[in-house]
């Protein structure tokens, strides 16, 4: 027997596991997060909405019209699911401050929502079916991205597109309540389907890549509703997902028992509006100011530490445009030393790459990739004029344990997005993101944030 056909049966695994997941099983802390992961995305996804990429692709895609059951978030229109899935996908992840997960090294919410909310508005389905389905998606994104880590995003392959549509086909599959076998093959439909290339970092294919799972998902889990096949062991099989995109294939991880929240409560939340890779250096950055009280103009040297994986994600030499900026740790960090405010999404614009002092203090820098540093852990150093030399460290790859806190900090994000945006509805929408669940359907949500009367 060959080495593919000895491989376990992961596909069927994470099928029969997402497909039995019930609300009552749900721990608080996977609830509370997966609230917290649904008011984030709202909150990016509404001024993410006024993105060019955006305009770009809703301007296509509505241009042919569609039965309008799905609301565009922040847009005050209606489409079709596949349509919406697609556009608020990408408006979601346009901005680049939506939450992270180490275990897929990409963004799971951007991936798993948008679809699982077009198919609740057009279902009808309750708050409390989307966050038990948000949670099973959740799982199954985490579980698939640890089978083929870290070969998978190493070799190039955006993990938000591809393992993310494997995830948002078990959301919606969960959504519809299909059973193990018709769950597997929605894995399947979408394993056939997954694409995206961390070469596209920087561009407007990036957003594009979480819209590209979430309509990906959502097709796969209603064709194989109707009966559509694939292979029902698609991430295992030989020349499937994990063969053919990864050189590693980890079962065990992939197939670790443990709690409902052990995933989601790893979730990431972005308080910087730039790469999450960056977000480690950014902090120590910002320490470093604030402990030698030195000007930027007093800076001499810059050296930041990070490991490997950031050479081809975030190391932008010299960004030319705001978008390209988001991805260049050295901008980043002169941003942080000169007390810029990396949070606003305002902040990155071509011309900030073309600020004399972000220009001398982005070329002082040297990088080091330093193996064995985790993802999101950087270390930084500066020396000053007299030859004093400070050091920070900070690892952005730690969740928050308190809950509260977090979600009190995601209150305020969501309030410095939304409110300058919808006024005074944008506290209404808060409330109904913060209070989400029971037996209402979604319908209102999606109304007040899509932006209708």
């Amino acid at each position: 027997m060959s080495a593919a056909a000895e491989r376990p049966a992961v596909t069927r695994w994470l099928a029969e596991r997402a497909s039995a997941i019930r609300l009552e099983d749900l721990p608080a802390a996977a609830t509370t997060v997966a609230r917290q992961c649904i008011l984030d995305w709202i909150a990016v996804t509404i001024p993410g909405a006024t993105e060019p990429a955006v305009r770009i692709l809703a301007e296509e895609l509505l241009e042919d019209g569609a039965a309008p059951v799905a609301s565009l978030i922040g847009l005050g229109q209606k489409t079709s699911m596949l349509n919406a899935a697609l556009i608020n996908g990408t408006a979601s992840h346009a901005l680049d401050f939506d939450d992270v997960n180490m275990a897929i090294l990409g963004h799971p919410t951007v991936a798993l929502l948008p679809g699982l909310l077009a198919l609740a508005e057009e279902t009808g389905a309750t708050q409390d079916d989307v966050l038990t389905a948000f949670v099973a998606g959740y799982e199954v994104v985490c579980r698939t991205g640890a089978l083929m880590s870290p070969g998978h995003y190493n070799h190039g392959f955006h993990c938000t597109s591809t393992v993310g549509s494997v995830g948002a086909a078990a959301a919606c599959a969960r959504l519809l309540g299909l059973d193990a076998e018709t769950t597997a093959m929605a894995y399947g439909i979408a394993a056939t389907k997954a694409s995206g290339l961390k070469s596209m970092f920087g561009t407007m294919c990036k957003p594009l890549h979480a819209g590209m799972a979430a309509q990906n998902g959502l097709i796969a889990a209603r064709l194989a509703a109707k009966g559509f096949t694939a292979r029902p062991d698609a991430l295992e099989c030989a020349q499937g997902l994990a063969a053919t995109q990864s050189a590693d294939f980890n079962p065990q991880a992939a197939m670790q028992e443990a709690s409902l929240d052990f995933h989601i409560a790893a979730n990431l939340f972005k308080y910087h509006a730039a790469c999450y890779l960056t977000h480690g250096a950014i902090e120590a950055g910002r320490a470093l100011r604030g402990k030698s009280g030195a000007s930027s103009n007093a800076i001499e040297t810059i050296s930041i530490r990070v490991p490997p994986v950031a050479d081809r994600v975030c190391n932008i030499a010299a960004p030319s445009t705001g978008l390209e900026a988001k991805f260049s740790l050295r901008l980043t960090v002169a941003m942080a030393l000169s007390g810029r405010d990396t949070s606003g999404i305002a902040t990155y614009t071509d011309e900030l790459t073309r600020e004399p002092e972000l220009v001398r203090l982005r070329d002082l820098a040297t990088i080091e990739f330093v193996e064995g540093l985790p993802e999101a852990k950087a270390e930084v150093a500066i020396t000053v004029a007299g030859g004093s030399r400070y050091e920070a460290v900070h690892d952005a790859g730690l969740p928050d344990t308190d809950l509260q806190r977090q979600g009190q900090k995601l209150e305020r994000k969501f309030d410095a997005l939304v409110g300058p945006i919808m006024g005074a509805r944008a506290q209404v929408l808060r409330d109904g993101l913060t209070g989400f669940g029971g037996t209402s359907a979604v319908n209102e949500i999606t109304r007040l944030a899509g932006g209708s009367a």
